[in-house]
């Protein structure tokens, strides 16, 4: 009798010690998931007094007005360009007088601005070392197919595949070739510029995204 009460206290302590380490481990893994997520990595030399003071080109939307060296020009559409984990923009600006320019936002790691005139009597194809064009040597950088969703108005499908080219003369003059779809080559010169260069009033409604 006395065993059977022995056996019975020792086989109550046993499961009392796994009830406790069960607990104990519930309560750690609560503990862990209530731990903070670290936010993702930023960039610690972002320009954000230049980003508040003449606003910020990652965000930009249609119907913003963009001046640049001192004139204005109203976005009218933007394209967002996806190439593996890698993204750019480039929006689409016309002026008071009807023309039109492409302004190239993207990060490498720094923000990079590139002003694009599109040049549609450049009798020039693309995929060569080198291209000789307007006095200029311009020595390929790179090139690749991206997929594009646009926004606005921009001239082109909603969304669609798109292959590029880029050039870069010495003097830091670009040369691009896009074709976007089943379009022909379009070659376009660009200046690259200066954040300073750049002044950004918003006028699209906040809650659209561009």
């Amino acid at each position: 009798m006395n065993g059977s009460v022995a056996y019975l206290v020792t086989a109550a302590g046993c499961l009392i010690a796994v009830a406790g380490i069960v607990v104990a481990v519930v309560a750690l893994r609560r503990t862990r998931n209530k731990q903070p997520r670290h936010p993702g990595p930023t960039d610690p030399f972002r320009d954000r007094d230049a980003d508040a003071l003449r606003g910020d080109p990652r965000r930009l939307r249609p119907g913003d007005i963009v001046e640049i060296r001192r004139v204005p020009y109203t976005l009218r559409g933007s394209v967002e360009l996806r190439e593996g984990s890698w993204t750019w923009w480039e929006h689409f600006l016309d002026d008071a007088s009807g023309g039109q320019l492409w302004l190239s936002v993207e990060e490498d790691p720094d923000l990079e601005l590139v002003l694009w005139r599109t040049d549609p009597d450049a009798a020039l194809t693309p995929g060569a070392p080198t291209v000789d064009f307007d006095g200029r040597r311009f020595t390929k950088e790179e090139s690749g197919h991206a997929r594009f969703t646009g926004t606005g108005t921009t001239g082109l499908d909603p969304t669609g595949a798109m292959r590029y080219f880029d050039y870069r003369s010495p003097d830091g003059a670009r040369l691009s070739f896009e074709a976007f779809g089943d379009a022909a080559w379009e070659v376009s010169r660009g200046d690259v510029l200066h954040r300073s260069d750049v002044m950004i009033y918003p006028q699209a409604d906040p809650g659209k995204v561009g």
